[in-house]
C-alpha cells in the first residue's frame, strides 16, 4: 500500500518561499507519477505539478510554472516541491499524489493521497 507523508507547509508573507517534502514508501514508483495538487477554501482540487519517476517528464500548471520545481531524492524516495514568488492564490491545503501510470496530469489517475500541508501566503 503507498504511503505519502506531506510536511513543510507553513505561513509566508507574498514573495517568500517554502519546500514542501513528500515521503513515499509502500511501492517501487517507476512506474508511477508522483505530483502535488492543492485545494483552496470552497474551490475544487487541482493540478500543480507532476513528473514521470522514470522517463523524466515533468508538467507544470500555467499558474505555478516559473515558480515552483517539482524534483525528488530518489535515495530517499522523496518528493519536493520548491515554491518561490508564492502569490496569496496559492493559499491552499497542498497534497502530495501517485498514479499508477506513467506521464499523467489528470487528477482521476492519481489514486494514493498524502493528508495534506496547510500553505497560507499572507499580502
Amino acid at each position: 500500500q503507498v504511503q505519502l507523508v506531506e510536511s513543510g507547509g507553513g505561513l509566508v508573507q507574498a514573495g517568500g518561499s517554502l519546500r514542501l517534502s513528500c515521503a513515499a514508501s509502500g511501492r517501487t514508483f517507476s512506474s508511477y507519477t508522483m505530483g502535488w495538487l492543492r485545494q483552496a477554501p470552497g474551490k475544487d482540487r487541482e493540478f500543480v505539478a507532476a513528473f514521470s519517476w522514470s522517463g523524466g517528464r515533468i508538467y507544470y500548471a500555467d499558474s505555478v510554472k516559473g515558480r515552483f520545481t517539482i524534483s525528488r531524492d530518489n535515495a530517499k524516495n522523496t518528493v519536493y516541491l520548491q515554491m518561490n514568488s508564492l502569490k496569496p492564490e496559492d493559499t491552499a491545503v497542498y497534497y502530495c499524489a501517485a498514479a499508477r501510470k506513467l506521464a499523467t496530469r489528470d487528477l482521476s489517475d492519481f489514486g494514493s493521497w498524502g493528508q495534506g500541508t496547510q500553505v497560507t501566503v499572507s499580502s
